[in-house]
């Protein structure tokens, strides 16, 4: 599942201004200023050249899944002294749902990725995808679920049997249990209708939350989308 094609050799257009400065990030008071990025242009992906290109490399891990030997040591000196990932995922995480390579055997350097059980976005997560858009110039963040979810049923069990969990389990996984309570009702599997949910729901907020990254969805340089990975296809769908 490599990517060998030579159109994925694009050209990197400049983002990041003001000298090594990168482009503005939001302050407190709401107004743009200036944050400091390491030297670069970021990636010359659109927001929907960047959701085709992880379509199309999902595609190709469900259809010939074997992995091929990459020159990481290159891969890591191209990088070192710059990033320009084009995708920023938050994802679960589950050890099953490794981004790289569910969207096609990723090298290093092409996606910015945020994990944590359930693949929420408290304010660390929030900071880190306003980072990677912002600074860093993602054009495409996806919110990626999956199926039979940990944290989602640990969430649908408190929604149908009331269960508690110990230390900071608990209060983790709470952001879940709108959406488990959401699809309680609806036919289908009600975990991963939940995980679904949430997904959404996490989506939803991040530019809702955030004054940063609506601007950027405003002007069209990024696009928020939800997904979910299916753990025994291997097949990730995107949700509306």
């Amino acid at each position: 599942m490599c990517d060998r094609d030579a159109k994925d050799e694009i050209g990197r257009r400049r983002l990041l201004q003001a000298g090594a400065a990168g482009i503005a990030a939001l302050g407190m008071s709401g107004v743009l200023r200036p944050a400091r990025a390491a030297k670069g242009a970021a990636s010359a992906l659109s927001p929907d050249e960047a959701l085709a290109k992880l379509k199309e490399g999902n595609a190709r891990y469900v259809r010939d899944p074997k992995l091929c030997s990459f020159d990481l040591a290159e891969q890591r000196r191209s990088v070192a002294a710059h990033q320009a990932p084009w995708a920023t995922v938050v994802s679960c995480a589950d050890s099953r749902v490794p981004p790289e390579l569910i969207f096609g055997g990723r090298g290093v350097g092409e996606l910015f990725v945020a994990r944590n059980a359930g693949n929420l976005v408290d304010t660390g997560a929030l900071g880190t995808v306003e980072y990677g858009a912002a600074v860093l110039g993602s054009p495409l963040l996806v919110v990626l679920a999956h199926t039979a979810c940990g944290a989602v049923k640990a969430a649908c069990d408190v929604v149908a049997r009331n269960a508690t969990y110990p230390g900071a389990i608990g209060p983790m996984i709470e952001p879940i249990v709108p959406a488990a309570l959401a699809v309680r009702n609806e036919s289908g599997d009600f975990v991963n209708n939940a995980a679904r949910e949430s997904a959404k729901r996490t989506a939803a907020r991040l530019t809702a939350s955030s004054s940063l990254l609506a601007g950027l969805a405003s002007d069209g340089k990024l696009k928020v989308a939800a997904a979910i990975y299916d753990l025994e296809t291997g097949k990730v769908a995107f949700l509306d």
